[in-house]
């Protein structure tokens, strides 16, 4: 695949020519790391729950301007006369989420999902509303866009104008497309980081078996947070020298203030026949999959989750004043769906490392994580190729 970054300089969109640089790195599984024992979708991507779509602007201006847009429209359908079930779940809330309450409040989104920088998000609302209301139908009474962020100040200077525009978001969301997503340093995952390194857009998918209800689970996540990078059990982090505590110790030692943080926008998609209550329960257990991979939630960091669901036997009219019948899952059935989303959360965020590119500004530089480095260190720890090497036939008697 190809990561395409739209350059825009002195403000002028260069859409005609787009530049495309071909990136030879990696998703998790083409270096053997897979994550638990269920199946991913075709594209192992949000993009396998059917109706859902993802797309990207790029922003990079001048010396100092490294960010970007990432938009993920939840159906295909009219979303303001047919809202669809939501949550979002707060792990830790020192961020900027617009939206969050009315969701909390009525169970459900009216709006597609923008992800940008930090200082960004008013605007990008506001776009996001012009955008919905140029649409017949969509809004004209009220509306509730759904805006999450990090802040990608290390590399971005988010406090200039041009680090967002209506035209980008609007550029991200008319690009929107259903089937393979692109990861790393793009769209709003363009300036951020993960664990010290670069970080940026990750995506992946579980596939339930049929026994087990058929349904899909996808995740999106915005990285940008610290801690201990872990890869399936390895001590990636601590074997490369980078993680958080080690950091802070110096800084105490040298009398500095110790810094930490970070945060992380995890986007979770299912068909499966499920209302808010339950995508309350299904997005806790994103912040699980987090923790998988070396995350503490640190006290400066803004993790959330944003869940939805698009199955049609849950949509309702929102005009409707007669009751409105709906066929869910009972709790019963949830235990598949959250080791899902564990597994789906976890491999997106390996995705979002593993395929980010190095990117620099005059404000500092955020480094790729060297692959090599990182199969040698999972290859010490034999933690590659579990579906050959754990399959019945290979386990010792």
């Amino acid at each position: 695949m190809m990561n395409r970054i739209l350059i825009i300089v002195a403000g002028t969109f260069l859409i005609a020519k787009s530049y495309a640089v071909e990136i030879e790195r990696p998703r998790a599984r083409d270096i053997g790391l897979e994550v638990g024992t269920m199946q991913t979708g075709t594209n192992n991507a949000i993009t396998d729950v059917a109706g859902v779509s993802v797309g990207h602007h790029t922003v990079m201006i001048g010396d100092d301007i490294r960010t970007g847009v990432t938009a993920i429209i939840p159906a295909d359908h009219n979303l303001y006369l047919n809202p669809i079930p939501a949550w979002i779940h707060v792990g830790n809330g020192y961020g900027k989420a617009v939206g969050e309450t009315q969701v909390r409040e009525f169970g459900e989104i009216e709006t597609p999902i923008i992800l940008t920088c930090t200082l960004c998000v008013w605007t990008a609302a506001d776009a996001l509303k012009e955008w919905q209301l140029s649409k017949s139908g969509e809004g004209q009474h009220t509306l509730n866009p759904i805006v999450g962020e990090t802040n990608d100040s290390r590399v971005n200077n988010m406090w200039s104008g041009e680090s967002i525009k209506k035209e980008y978001v609007y550029a991200a969301l008319n690009s929107a497309k259903t089937g393979p997503v692109e990861e790393g340093s793009v769209g709003a995952g363009h300036g951020t980081q993960a664990f010290a390194w670069k970080g940026g857009i990750g995506t992946s998918s579980r596939v339930l078996p049929q026994s087990l209800g058929g349904y899909t689970i996808g995740v999106l996540v915005q990285t940008n947070f610290g801690g201990e990078l872990i890869m399936n059990g390895a001590p990636v982090g601590r074997e490369l020298n980078q993680y958080s505590f080690k950091s802070q110790l110096e800084e105490a030692r040298r009398g500095e203030i110790p810094t930490d943080g970070g945060s992380i926008m995890m986007v979770v998609a299912t068909d499966a026949p499920i209302l808010s209550r339950n995508l309350d329960r299904l997005s806790k257990r994103a912040m699980m999959g987090l923790a998988r991979t070396g995350s503490v939630a640190h006290n400066s960091s803004g993790d959330y989750v944003i869940a939805f669901s698009t199955s049609e036997e849950v949509r309702r009219d929102r005009s409707s004043r007669d009751p409105v019948p709906s066929k869910t899952l009972t709790n019963a059935a949830m235990s598949p769906l959250f080791s899902a989303v564990v597994e789906a959360t976890q491999e997106a965020i390996y995705n979002a490392i593993l395929k980010a590119t190095t990117v620099s500004s005059s404000r500092g530089k955020l480094e790729a994580i060297d692959i090599g480095k990182v199969k040698a260190i999972l290859e010490k720890y034999n933690v590659t190729d579990f579906e050959s090497k754990l399959s019945p036939g290979n386990v010792e008697k």
